[in-house]
């Protein structure tokens, strides 16, 4: 018989961290949630990224009513409206602005997705003119 003193040995020599197994199956399973995860992430960014868009075109085209109203014809760039891209819409989109002075006078303004933008909407530019029409429809 042994004794007890060898028993109490054996019970504090208890193994110690992870298993090589452990850790391989702890990282696959990371792994795995990265990859379901990230793609949500990504439309959801490009989402948050559009709404800024689609938000600083609704004030290009109330700051182009006014600018009618007081100059008796729209801006042709953002400039003439003292307006300047926000940082973050600058990042994904790429403003551009087209004006006609005719007879009626008309605008265009136009959200151009840049290369990280681009999968939203297939790549879909965002307008919205001087009657309040704006496309792609789905997106706004």
């Amino acid at each position: 018989m042994q004794s007890p003193s060898f028993i109490l040995q054996l019970k504090r020599r208890a193994p110690r961290g992870f298993t090589l197994i452990e850790l391989t199956a702890a990282c696959a399973l990371v792994a795995i949630l990265v990859i379901l995860a990230l793609p949500s992430y990504q439309a959801q960014v490009r989402k948050s990224k559009r709404a800024s868009a689609e938000s600083h075109l609704m004030d290009i085209a109330a700051r182009q009513q006014q600018y009618l109203f007081n100059s008796r014809g729209y801006a042709p760039d953002l400039a003439a409206l003292s307006m300047t891209t926000p940082n973050d819409v600058a990042a994904a989109y790429t403003i551009t602005i087209a004006a006609t002075n005719g007879a009626p006078p008309t605008f265009t303004v136009t959200a151009t997705p840049k290369t990280s933008q681009a999968p939203d909407l297939g790549g879909a530019a965002l307008t919205i003119d001087n009657a309040g029409a704006k496309a792609p429809g789905g997106a706004w």
